[in-house]
């Protein structure tokens, strides 16, 4: 991956993006091709450590006997296995979830951790998992696993083939976050069967600026918003094939939404057609009626 292509997307995300008042999140968007993630053996779930923070606190709970209940506390919260029983109502585990970004499990309480968490946790993704170090025992380094883990993030397609993933905030410095992205993708590219020729494209943003794909010219980001500006303000007008050529150099997540709105468009469009005939389609049969006399 050529690193100025990437300092030049992390500028040019920095120079569309208006002054917030909170910090904004580095993401980038990843576009694979030639995958099914819905197979099994297309599906991608792994889990990397970026050279750089992510600029934002990662928060930690662990799951502990009596024997790492001291140990553990060098993470954000502990509770042991006799505190179990303090969360049976699936509430207090989803508090638990919402609190969290990670969950750090000892290996020989697993079943009970499965038995209590398993549910919650396992349908929000996260549940303790080895992937990512998340199995300790006593002898786990857990100061060295709270530092990996502040700059570790996963890589995860659901039902289409496309990853979203945070690589800093707009406070690190340009090198950082290339450095993140850089590290992210050489990663992803060697866990994939066709390594780099399986992603599509990739784009860099902050969480309120448009999206700028690796390699794209100011100009030509310039055009793109344009264009995406021109259907928003047109959403009944027929795409033009310049437009429809504007539409698919956007990301997916982008794209998505263009084009489902669109289809509501459309939907309504047609609904009132529908309407329309079946008032004139009235209006007809009244007038054939043969009119009747009476004496």
């Amino acid at each position: 991956m050529d690193k100025k292509k990437v300092l030049d997307a992390v500028k040019l995300a920095r120079e569309f993006s208006k002054q917030r008042n909170f910090s904004q999140t580095f993401d980038i968007i990843i576009n694979l091709k030639d995958l099914n993630p819905k197979k099994a053996d297309e599906n991608i779930d792994l889990f990397t450590t970026l050279p750089n923070s992510k600029g934002k606190q990662v928060k930690i709970c662990a799951f502990v006997d009596k024997d790492l209940t001291e140990k553990a506390k060098v993470f954000d919260q502990v509770i042991s296995e006799s505190e179990f029983i303090k969360y049976q109502k699936p509430k207090e585990i989803k508090q638990l979830a919402e609190q969290y970004d990670f969950f750090i499990a000892q290996a020989n309480i697993m079943t009970s951790i499965a038995k209590t968490f398993g549910k919650v946790l396992g349908a929000r993704g996260k549940m303790p998992n080895p992937k990512a170090g998340c199995i300790i025992t006593p002898a786990s380094d857990l100061e060295q696993l709270k530092l990996r883990i502040q700059k570790t993030v996963r890589l995860k397609t659901k039902n289409e083939p496309i990853i979203k993933v945070p690589v800093g905030k707009e406070d690190m410095q340009d090198e950082q976050v290339a450095e993140n992205i850089i590290s992210l993708y050489n990663t992803l590219a060697h866990s994939l069967p066709k390594e780099e020729e399986n992603i599509r494209d990739l784009f860099v943003k902050l969480t309120m600026s448009p999206a700028v794909r690796l390699g794209e010219k100011k100009a030509e980001l310039e055009q793109r918003l344009k264009a995406r500006e021109a259907e928003k303000s047109q959403p009944g007008k027929r795409k033009s094939q310049s437009d429809k050529q504007q539409l698919n150099k956007q990301p997916a997540i982008e794209k998505k939404a263009v084009v489902e709105k669109s289809g509501v468009n459309q939907e309504h469009e047609g609904s009132a057609k529908k309407q329309s005939a079946k008032k004139q389609k009235q209006s007809n049969k009244e007038k054939q009626e043969p009119e009747v006399k009476t004496k």
